[in-house]
């Protein structure tokens, strides 16, 4: 069996977890500071679990040890460390980070990667396979006009005032809320400003809403800078969602006080399992001389996935680290250093085990 290390216990981790050890075919060891986290996923077969401080390198060292794969499912402000343990013991790294800084640190330690050893961060839903996806219509056309990228992870049944319940990492949510977005105007790579650029648009009778936040376009941006005039990341909200958060985190200056902001989300905004992912990619360019636009579609609502029940963000976000995790011990990645997700084929990814959670016609 091939034997990893991952860093997390929570939502994600605990899914990444099963996933993995179901196949029979990984060695999990677990670890996380909360005991109650380790004991969801300890009765797992191949899983094992111990109570370990991240931040702490003798205790992570100790964890590493004997492993070939290090996978974080914590909060970006501890990938760094993770990583620079991955490079010390020769490990190759797998993250879930939204955080564009962190991505540039992941992406430092990658260039002294060795043979065999490859770093790659932004493994989840957005960032990662909306990457894949936007980047596989991109290479279809013989020259790129504008390429946009909608995401959106919402309750199919949406009850309060926000129109939202919590389903996945706080830190990451707020993040997105609070930092500057990258994107592409002109050919230019360029920083655009958080819940900014508002558009409005309906699918199946539902009315959404779309605006800027941080992160989820990943290393696409800087991949098609000067290849693409116009390239942006918005994330699905329903309508009315931005406005409040917009007036949160800015007029309030809540975004000043993030640790506050995350304990008042966590204490009042509740999570749910029943919930649906949203991606629209869409291209427009040049193909075979004519001008055209092609889109890429995809809903994927909670439920069961390979035995587990789960809701639709565990299911894209795990399954998306499991399936890059899986095509690298099979040879499908680079072999070494820094890896966009950019770089997987779509066709390889949606083939794979894990990957096909995001295969519409399978479902």
């Amino acid at each position: 069996m091939y034997p990893v290390l991952l860093v997390g216990a929570g939502k994600i981790g605990s899914a990444i977890a099963k996933f993995l050890a179901d196949t029979g075919e990984y060695d999990v060891h677990v670890i996380d500071l909360d005991r109650e986290a380790l004991d969801r996923v300890a009765g797992d077969a191949n899983v094992t679990t111990s109570p370990v401080d991240v931040m702490e390198p003798g205790q992570l060292s100790e964890a590493i040890d004997g492993r070939k794969a290090v996978l974080s499912a914590v909060s970006f402000a501890q990938n760094p460390s993770i990583a620079a343990a991955a490079l010390e013991h020769g490990l190759s790294y797998f993250d879930l980070t939204e955080d564009v800084e962190t991505t540039r640190i992941v992406r430092g330690l990658g260039e002294r990667a060795g043979p065999g050893q490859i770093f790659m961060p932004q493994c989840g839903l957005a960032p990662g396979f909306v990457s894949i996806a936007a980047f596989a219509l991109a290479e279809q056309f013989d020259s790129l006009s504008e390429v946009r990228l909608r995401v959106g992870a919402l309750p199919v049944f949406p009850t309060n005032e926000m129109k939202y319940n919590l389903t996945w990492s706080t830190d990451g949510l707020i993040n997105e809320y609070g930092n500057p977005c990258e994107a592409i105007h002109e050919g230019k790579l360029i920083n655009v400003l958080p819940l900014e650029g508002l558009e409005h648009f309906s699918l199946d009778g539902v009315d959404y809403e779309a605006f800027n936040t941080s992160g989820g376009v990943g290393t696409l941006a800087e991949t098609l800078e000067g290849k693409a005039h116009t390239l942006n990341y918005k994330t699905i909200r329903y309508r009315g969602h931005r406005a409040l958060m917009k007036f949160l985190m800015f007029e309030l200056r809540m975004n000043e006080h993030r640790a506050q902001l995350k304990e008042i989300f966590e204490r009042a905004v509740p999570m749910t399992p029943q919930d649906v992912v949203l991606i629209f990619c869409t291209v427009k360019g040049k193909k075979g001389g004519r001008y055209t636009e092609m889109t890429d579609a995809r809903k994927v609502y909670a439920g069961a996935f390979r035995g587990q029940s789960c809701s639709a963000i565990q299911t894209t976000t795990a399954a998306a680290l499991c399936a890059v995790v899986d095509m690298h011990v099979a040879g499908q990645l680079p072999g070494q250093g820094f890896v966009r997700q950019e770089q997987v084929r779509l066709k390889d990814f949606l083939a794979n085990r894990f990957g096909c959670c995001y295969d519409v016609s399978r479902h």
